[in-house]
């Protein structure tokens, strides 16, 4: 017995979703898509009727949660853009206003000592070879690291800002009314 079949561990890669109801598995799998998809390449990978698989997608499609693209045959893709607005939602219903802007002043700080390290104001402008090769300390992983990290701080500090945003917008209007 493998260590993926003993109870209660995860089920096996492809399998992922083989316990789920229909629904769950489409799910799963437009998650995992990145390229527009068929309702029948969806339907195959879920083992469902392709009927079945256009009747979650369109409802998907009107949640957000998936785009629909129109052609012959029409094609779904996961809907990014829906999964940012949820994050941000829940960010705010999470976090008080001082404390999505303490999280703001904390990557702000991050991101300026990024750009103090690299004289640069953003991690494009780096060109990780040429630091790795000018700098006795730093491979060029660290360097590499660094620039990812530094994408992540200003990806992460523009979602806590928009989240702070949202709910100073918020508790203005119920202020006023």
């Amino acid at each position: 017995m493998s260590g993926t079949d003993a109870a209660g561990g995860p089920p096996p890669f492809e399998d992922a979703f083989d316990s789920d109801d229909v629904e769950q598995r489409i799910y799963g799998t437009i998650l995992q898509t990145r390229e527009p998809t068929t309702a029948s390449a969806i339907a195959d990978a879920v083992d469902c009727d392709p009927k079945t698989a256009r009747k979650y997608l369109g409802w998907f499609t009107e949640l957000g949660i998936v785009s629909r693209h129109d052609g012959h045959p029409a094609t779904y893709e996961r809907n990014d853009a829906y999964f940012e607005w949820r994050r941000i939602n829940q960010l705010a219903a999470d976090h008080s206003v001082e404390a999505l802007q303490e999280r703001v002043r904390e990557l702000t700080t991050r991101i300026a000592g990024y750009e103090d390290r690299y004289d640069a104001a953003s991690p494009a402008a780096v060109d990780a070879v040429v630091v790795a090769e000018a700098s006795d300390e730093r491979t060029i992983d660290d360097v590499y690291s660094d620039l990812a990290d530094w994408v992540t701080a200003r990806e992460e500090r523009e979602r806590y800002e928009r989240a702070r945003q949202q709910r100073t917008g918020g508790e203005r209007e119920q202020a006023s009314g």
